[in-house]
């Protein structure tokens, strides 16, 4: 699923991977010349505290920042300190003004240099900017992995020894709004053969009060088999207005086709589709069918009523299918359980299209798992919070988590690229139940299914 499209590279959806540094090779002379060994002594002694207020780590820190803002006022002003170059020159250091920054190793007391002219502007510690640049991403991981500002806020100070506010935190993560918002409106494939759509309930503040609200996720597979999430909308409620503008929006975002539709029986959405794509299927999840049914049957009656409605899903025509329902309905567990054949006769029209399939398409359109693994991803990240304060918070969160996930699953891949297949269990790129191999077969029979629609965009 890639969020980011025009960055995805083999490996890394969400852009290259970072370049290996020197910094191994540093710190290994360091260890083979001995000099960490005093140190480690000192430290396993309680001499010496590594991180926190007195720490040697943010010691170090500043001392190499502190030497870095030397060597930019010396580049300022064009000389040394103490160098006799200096003199007569308009401009000419002014002391110093203390700072404090927090930092990943906790805060770090500085003292920066001045110029009588006051034109000085430091790079590596800009005017205004009161943590270091690798904190904001930390905090942004922290907050993507499901913890609350709060949360974050305490570890912080717990395992840094930095003190944040509350209102520091927020406006951190925030600053990735503009990129969701890029990101929501960015450009997309002119054909999806296959969408996905599923929602997941949160909790959000509306005034006094706390509701419930659907955040909509739609996953496009593009004509290779790799997933990309769309969009996620939220709303208090489904209906065909709703479902009308979420297939607008798409539209113009240049989707001018999708072959099937996979969803939950969302009310509303097929008529958005045949609006939108006159031409497309709205298929039912035939998962979700059988779930639906299983609700109104007893838990020692599933197994057998389970075996029963296989001949139906599995039928290899639409009136074999038929015929196995109607038997289903003539049978004592038919009979027994009259809710669960209702059940199926309400969504017969929903249902038959994936009939019409050869075994190749039916393996990817029989279930919305493609999207249902996301969410369970997300539902784990979501589980801890409350609620959240808006719609906006609540988007924020997901693209976070569904960033965090690919790059995962990416670097997982780049791991075991080169390995033979027997041996990768990295997540693939491609939709479930399909190889490489097996999604050709099926974009193939798509093909012969829907020649017209497919094949300008296969040529």
């Amino acid at each position: 699923m890639g969020t980011r499209d025009s960055q995805q590279q083999e490996g890394h959806p969400f852009g290259t991977a970072a370049q290996p540094s020197s910094a191994r090779d540093a710190v290994n002379e360091m260890i083979e010349a001995g000099l960490l060994d005093g140190l480690m002594d000192t430290v396993d002694r309680g001499g010496l505290a590594l991180t926190g207020q007195g720490g040697f780590l943010p010691e170090l820190v500043k001392a190499v920042l502190e030497r870095g803002l030397q060597t930019e006022m010396s580049d300022h002003l064009g000389y040394d300190k103490g160098d006799p170059a200096g003199r007569g020159s308009p401009n000419s250091r002014n002391g110093a003004s203390g700072k404090t920054i927090s930092t990943e190793v906790g805060e770090v007391d500085l003292e920066v240099p001045r110029d009588r002219a006051g034109s000085f502007e430091p790079r590596l510690v800009p005017k205004g900017s009161r943590r270091a640049g690798g904190l904001d991403e930390i905090i942004i991981s922290l907050y993507a992995g499901g913890m609350t500002v709060r949360d974050i806020q305490h570890h912080l100070q717990r395992t840094y020894g930095t003190e944040l506010s509350h209102e520091t935190i927020s406006k951190i993560t925030d600053t990735v709004l503009e990129e969701v918002t890029a990101w929501q409106s960015r450009p997309l494939e002119e054909i999806y053969p296959i969408i996905y759509l599923d929602a997941l309930v949160v909790k959000v503040r509306d005034g006094h009060q706390v509701r419930n609200r659907s955040a909509h996720i739609a996953v496009g597979v593009d004509l290779d088999g790799v997933k990309h999430v769309l969009g996620i909308w939220i709303q208090a409620s489904e209906g065909a207005k709703f479902w009308a503008g979420v297939c607008a929006e798409l539209r113009n975002r240049g989707v001018k086709d999708v072959l099937i539709v996979c969803c939950d029986g969302l009310p509303g959405l097929p008529e958005a589709i045949e609006a939108t794509w006159p031409s497309s299927t709205v298929q039912t999840c035939t998962v979700h069918l059988i779930r639906a049914a299983m609700r109104f049957v007893s838990y020692q009656d599933r197994k057998k009523v389970a075996a029963a409605l296989k001949p139906i899903y599995t039928a290899p025509t639409a009136q074999a299918a038929e015929t196995a329902l109607l038997e289903f309905a003539e049978s004592d567990l038919g009979r027994k359980y009259p809710a669960a054949v209702r059940t199926w006769e309400n969504a017969w029209e929903r249902f038959i299209p994936f009939l019409e399939f050869p075994p190749e398409v039916r393996k990817i359109i029989y279930t919305t798992n493609s999207i249902e693994s996301l969410n369970y991803q997300l539902r784990k990240i979501i589980k801890n919070r409350g609620h959240f304060p808006s719609d906006d918070a609540v988007i924020k969160l997901l693209w976070l988590a569904i960033r965090d996930i690919e790059d995962k699953r990416a670097r997982q891949r780049d791991k075991q690229r080169g390995l033979p297949t027997h041996q990768r269990n990295a997540p693939a790129r491609l939709v479930e139940g399909a190889t490489v191999q097996g999604w050709k077969q099926a974009l193939g029979a798509l093909a012969l299914h829907f020649p017209d629609r497919l094949d300008p965009y296969l040529n």
